[in-house]
């Protein structure tokens, strides 16, 4: 725990701000999570390790954390604006596989990438689907208000609250008109609480309601989910910065009618005291997208070789706020410091955790905590780390506890992970790491004898299956698999 007070940048304001809980002792943080269609990309993942150093931050800082992250498995249109079909349902047409089905390889290949890259379980997954009774309570309590009826379902009306869009910083009626044109709207940028099954066809997932059978709108999910489980108002909600521009402000027009509250020139009138927003993850070659078809998922870095902790590694060396670009070269240089961080940390191993607060610490702790309660700046925390495992002559089980509490943010498992582990290995590698050892012991041996002829000829034999002999590597690795 630090004394050092939290400063988190609230996108609502525009400003850095001191974290000041709405209920004393407590954290409270709902994040948007995936729509289980597809796999996610490492852009989206971006997203949680974000959140996941959030999380970590307010539990080591001493908060009693309660974290959510929702599932959205029904309301989710093809375009974010809510344009097009619903993608649970477009896929599940796609693949001729129930709906359900889908839902539930995504949503594990999902919780798979989270358990790869460390991040913390939260206190509850709230899956879209179960809260179905409360979308539609929610919805008939703001309906007489906020909303009318079309044939193709019930439309929130933002011109009924104060500073619709403020989130986003729209200033033109196109600023957020980014929605469908249904023909009836009031305004461009309203947008369905719920969607009515159009006549003659049959959703895989519906249910009655007043306004007909149908589903519920995407951005009705949050609201209900997050003020269910959370109350409102809440302390921080987080998501990607393209939830900034059309979910978001949706939300928050939800949450202002629900709770009846005024403008957004007190932040809590959104549902939220502060919104926090990751930025993009970019990739010039494209692959960033999951309409291109292939695109780049966490299983693809591990099939080449990579340890996902490589990209965990990698995010944190930028700012949650910066635009991040990724290149194999960076996830190489990633892997490369962490390696670097793993051998240190592997002498520390069998030492007992000691006290941390040794005065020749104090520095490098102090400047952790400055970094990450500076809106969670991780790239100084890092450099804060490396600086603690330099120090020499010190008592290992203290510069182990430093370590080890560090870690307890940064979240990189450093206790756990060996250097064998952040071997490159690719899955299509044809030799194994049994028979790289075993050929690495034979060279050794022709080593000692001085026939380098015959070490020469292990090495190109090696090379040959994609072996790379790293002889002077100064990490001291002996190979790797290309």
């Amino acid at each position: 725990m630090t004394d050092t007070p939290l400063k988190l940048f609230n996108s609502l304001t525009r400003e850095i701000e001191t974290f000041t809980p709405v209920h004393p002792g407590e954290a409270r943080v709902y994040s948007c999570g995936p729509t289980v269609y597809n796999y996610p990309h490492i852009g989206n993942m971006r997203a949680y390790v974000f959140a996941d150093v959030l999380g970590r931050t307010l539990s080591w800082k001493g908060y009693d954390l309660t974290h959510i992250i929702n599932i959205t498995d029904v309301g989710h249109l093809t375009d974010d604006a809510d344009e097009g079909e619903d993608k649970m349902e477009k896929m599940a047409a796609e693949k001729a596989q129930s709906i359900w089905d889908i839902a539930k390889h995504y949503t594990e290949a999902y919780w798979a990438d989270v358990k790869a890259l460390n991040i913390r379980q939260p206190a509850k997954w709230s899956v879209a689907t179960d809260y179905i009774d409360e979308m539609i309570e929610f919805a008939k309590g703001i309906a007489d208000k906020h909303c009318y009826e079309l044939d193709s379902g019930l439309y929130f009306d933002v011109s009924t609250i104060q500073d619709y869009g403020k989130l986003a910083r729209a200033v033109t009626e196109e600023g957020e008109g980014r929605i469908d044109t249904v023909e009836g709207k009031r305004n461009a940028a309203d947008f369905a609480i719920w969607r009515k099954t159009p006549a003659g066809e049959k959703r895989q997932m519906e249910w009655d309601s007043p306004w007909g059978k149908g589903a519920p709108g995407w951005h009705l999910e949050c609201s209900v989910m997050g003020g269910k489980l959370l109350g409102f108002p809440f302390d921080i909600h987080t998501g990607g910065i393209d939830h900034r521009e059309i979910h978001h402000p949706n939300e928050i027009a939800q949450n202002q009618a629900h709770c009846c509250t005024n403008g957004l020139d007190v932040a809590e009138n959104s549902g939220a005291r502060i919104w926090m927003h990751n930025n993009f993850l970019v990739e010039r070659s494209g692959k960033m997208s999951k309409s291109a078809g292939e695109f780049l998922r966490l299983q693809l870095l591990i099939d080449k070789g990579y340890h996902p902790l490589a990209y965990r590694m990698m995010c944190l060396q930028a700012h949650y706020r910066s635009e991040l670009e990724f290149s194999w070269e960076g996830l190489g240089a990633a892997l490369t410091r962490l390696k670097r961080i793993v051998m240190q940390v592997e002498r520390l191993k069998d030492e007992i955790a000691g006290d941390p607060s040794h005065q020749k610490f104090a520095p490098m702790r102090e400047k952790f905590a400055a970094a990450v309660s500076d809106d969670l700046n991780t790239s100084i925390a890092l450099v804060a780390l490396e600086e603690a495992l330099a120090v020499k002559k010190v008592d290992g089980g203290v510069k182990r506890a430093v370590i080890e509490d560090m870690d307890r943010v940064l979240g990189l498992d450093l206790f756990s992970l060996t250097r064998e582990d952040l071997r490159i290995r690719p899955v299509s590698a044809e030799i194994t790491e049994t028979e790289i050892e075993a050929e690495l012991v034979r060279r050794k041996e022709a080593r000692v004898l001085k026939d380098f002829a015959a070490s020469d000829a292990i090495r190109e034999t090696l090379a040959v299956k994609g072996v790379e002999v790293m002889d002077g590597d100064p990490l001291g690795w002996e190979w790797k698999l290309g």
